[in-house]
């Protein structure tokens, strides 16, 4: 079925839509997001974040953004809308920002900053670390969710047996890039969309709504887990075309 529900545009391309996963995820968290788009015919591109540190995050992303053609919009998912406002400012082409379940980073803020700032966050107590060997030969910690916290904490409305694959499968990301601080702002100059996860026990609604409102973004509340692009990834492609049909042209 359609995400649209006016005539297609016949006078300019659609986007593409550019969608950056966040921690203890991979870009396969998308694949219903990114069916429903492509249904909708929306070219798509589901990055592989390095999760490493905020600046190369971001750096890699603006180099996928570089080789891609024509206007863009971007989704980012909890840490993936951290490295989306650094990767996004600037850049003429992006339309819209879509921050689902994500973070609205200002100038000088970390991302488990403001996971932190209200009551709520179950995922501190649920993440154990994994030393590994950073690019540059200091040792960092790599933090993985406890497999038997990862449903209730991260996908609680998530069938069982998808979120324990998920579990199993989850892209860990080091400790330094979680205490990064923005250095840019994309949203301050780009209209942005949030999706706000009323049953998120990673990043609380609370601390969401707080980020949106700040930025004036416009909100959209779903009774969903951190996890919503799994278990509504329907709800989430119609924020993303809301936000692409309103900033064409």
């Amino acid at each position: 079925m359609s995400l649209s529900t006016a005539a297609p545009r016949t006078d300019a391309p659609k986007p593409t839509v550019v969608l950056v996963h966040g921690a203890f995820a991979d870009s396969s968290s998308w694949n219903g997001v990114i069916a429903q788009l492509r249904g909708d015919g929306y070219p798509v591109i589901g990055v592989a974040n390095p999760l490493r540190a905020l600046p190369g995050d971001a750096e890699y992303l603006c180099s996928v953004l570089d080789s891609l053609d024509g206007p863009l919009v971007i989704a980012g998912h909890s840490y993936g809308g951290s490295v989306m406002s650094e990767a996004a400012d600037g850049n003429p082409r992006v339309g819209a920002l879509v921050y689902v379940a994500g973070f609205l980073l200002d100038e000088g803020e970390g991302t488990g900053e403001l996971a932190g700032k209200f009551p709520g966050n179950e995922l501190g107590s649920a993440l154990r670390p994994v030393a590994v060997a950073g690019p540059d030969g200091r040792t960092v910690n790599d933090l993985y969710i406890e497999q038997g916290e990862y449903r209730q904490v991260f996908a609680a409305d998530v069938p069982e047996d998808v979120a324990a694959v998920m579990a199993a499968t989850q892209r860990p990301i080091v400790a330094d890039a979680l205490e990064g601080k923005g250095t840019k702002a994309a949203w301050k100059t780009i209209p942005s969309w949030t999706v706000v996860t009323g049953q998120d026990f990673a990043v609380p609604a609370r601390s969401q709504r707080f980020m949106a409102e700040r930025a004036k973004s416009h909100i959209v509340e779903v009774d969903a887990s951190h996890a919503v692009t799994v278990s509504q990834p329907d709800a989430v492609a119609r924020v993303i075309d809301t936000a692409a049909r309103a900033t064409a042209g």
